[in-house]
């Protein structure tokens, strides 16, 4: 099937739109952040999408509040038995109770946490999330290094923060980038893409053709790369 794809902001929304040789466009809302993808007659043209996005714009804020609702009300337990990803891994949480600092550690396929004993849902998961934040602030300044000569801009300053819609965002006119926190559930390849991602935002503002051709030219299997950054499973369950 003859496709051809381009990437669009509306409203704050980013949108995948994919055109195809179909009749009719349909709109997707895609866990866990809320995607949003659009399959496109051929026919069709950027604008024409962009007006039909407009459209149904609070259809599709609606979904995305439903989705970030569902999100909030799958609060870990935070107890042994849990599972919680690692860089793209699944690993199984085991809370040990002892005295001594709250710290983190990874044993082989265990995620161990350890805490005081009787200590609170709230300190177990605050634990777990300064874990994550270092694992982050361990691997982004290599990676936003390696791609400054390559990319021809240099990244001053950068942050980790809780996202509900994007994985990343930046501000063209101070180079500062924010990561979310939830990449260090991810796989490292979905990491770097979003660092050559919000990079290029500071080479061109939207996600139009030259946005798409610079992506090609810096990382030609950043399609790939999102697509399993969107796609593999973020919540975290009961292991079986």
């Amino acid at each position: 099937m003859n496709t051809t794809s381009s990437y669009l902001t509306v409203g704050g929304i980013d949108v995948d739109v994919v055109y195809k040789d179909i009749k009719n466009l349909h709109i997707g809302v895609y866990p866990p952040l809320g995607r949003v993808r659009i399959a496109a007659p051929l026919k069709l043209d950027d604008d024409a999408v962009r007006l039909a996005v407009v459209q149904r714009l609070s259809w599709i804020k609606k979904q995305q509040h439903q989705l970030q609702s569902a999100e909030r009300q799958s609060e870990r337990e935070m107890v042994t038995g849990e599972s919680h990803y690692v860089w793209g891994v699944r690993m199984r949480l085991k809370v040990v109770e002892r005295p001594g600092r709250v710290h983190v550690e990874v044993d082989s396929d265990r995620l161990l946490l350890y805490v005081p004993e009787g200590a609170e849902r709230g300190v177990r998961a605050a634990a777990l999330e300064q874990w994550q934040r270092q694992q982050l602030r361990e691997r982004i300044p290599g990676s936003v290094s390696s791609w400054e000569p390559m990319i021809g801009r240099t990244v001053p300053r950068w942050s980790i923060r809780k996202m509900k819609t994007k994985w990343g965002s930046c501000n063209r006119e101070t180079g500062h980038i924010w990561f979310n926190l939830e990449l260090a559930k991810k796989h490292p390849d979905c990491l770097e893409y979003i660092v050559v991602h919000e990079m290029t935002h500071l080479l061109e503002r939207s996600h139009g053709e030259r946005f798409t051709a610079l992506m090609d030219s810096f990382m030609p299997d950043w399609r790939a790369r999102r697509d399993q950054l969107n796609g593999a499973p973020l919540a975290d369950e009961k292991w079986n």
